[in-house]
């Protein structure tokens, strides 16, 4: 059991460690493996729940960067340093 607990954890961690353009390419695939349908049930459930770890992933980086976008726009006296450094 705590192999397995282990082992979701470094899922986990990698997840967090994704960039917007590895986590993407990572739901199209489990989403590819989804549609295919030669999946028992058990695994499309996996599947599924690691997709929308993905997704709230992928929509995390988007809102962060909107935010970021935005603070750049309202700087009325141009781009400032700590406007775009990463947080």
């Amino acid at each position: 059991m705590k192999e397995n607990t282990d082992k979701k954890e470094k899922e986990e961690k990698k997840v967090c460690e994704m960039t917007f353009e590895e986590s993407l390419k990572a739901l199209e695939e489990l989403v590819d493996m989804l549609e295919n349908g030669n999946l028992d049930l058990d695994k499309s459930l996996e599947i599924y729940e690691k997709a929308v770890e993905i997704r709230d992933r992928c929509r995390a980086i988007l809102e962060k960067s909107e935010r970021r976008v935005r603070k750049i726009m309202e700087t009325s006296e141009g781009i400032r340093k700590e406007d775009i450094v990463k947080e």
